[in-house]
């Protein structure tokens, strides 16, 4: 009779158990989601170009400015005066998406910032922009290394934004800075330095 009573509850409790688990695994998952909207929401009203005018820069010029101050060592422009105030005038976000060290692997953890852009660019207010993809790095370490990781890095992105999010790759360009647009020249070695930014550059 006790065999029987035992036999009986041990599935009950075993149900109850398993359903704790599978409520706790959809909370941990709905999380993120919750969050990643609202990232979404906050990149859409970012990249929103404030008017019709042509982009005053694109990937091509960028793209020779940097490869011309690497290969003629001249010096960084600490004022940020050249690139970098064309840059500012375009709608704009910056995020910081991890990658394994010294590589171009992105790491787990930032997959869930790339879908939130993702998410952003496939909204209706931003399906007739095109974007740039810019990859920057601090100065620690070879300033011609530091350019050729920080093109592999944004490739990285616009490769995750395009395979793995079904982003048009034709609205997407990406072109590595290296060190050249530090966001904090006084403190060119601070790791906010190294960053992903994605500009809005026009109807094209």
């Amino acid at each position: 009779m006790d065999t029987k009573i035992m036999t009986s509850r041990a599935p009950r409790t075993l149900r109850h158990g398993m359903m704790a688990l599978l409520l706790a695994a959809c909370a941990a998952f709905a999380a993120p989601s919750a969050l990643q909207a609202q990232d979404a929401n906050d990149y859409i009203k970012d990249l929103t170009a404030p008017s019709q005018d042509e982009p005053t820069v694109t990937a091509l010029v960028l793209r020779k400015m940097v490869e011309q101050a690497v290969a003629q060592n001249a010096p960084l422009e600490l004022n940020r005066a050249t690139i970098a105030a064309e840059l500012d005038k375009l709608a704009q976000i910056t995020v910081q998406i991890q990658f394994a060290l010294d590589s171009a692997i992105i790491r787990p953890e930032s997959y869930a910032t790339i879908g939130a852009i993702a998410d952003a660019l496939h909204h209706p207010i931003l399906w007739k922009y095109h974007f740039l993809i810019t990859g920057n790095t601090d100065t620690t370490g070879n300033r011609a290394r530091n350019l050729a990781l920080s093109q592999q890095r944004a490739d990285a992105v616009r490769d995750a934004l395009v395979n793995l999010y079904g982003i048009d790759g034709r609205r997407l360009e990406a072109v590595g800075l290296g060190q050249e647009v530090l966001q904090t020249p006084k403190d060119p070695k601070n790791p906010i330095n190294r960053r992903v930014q994605l500009f809005n550059i026009g109807l094209e």
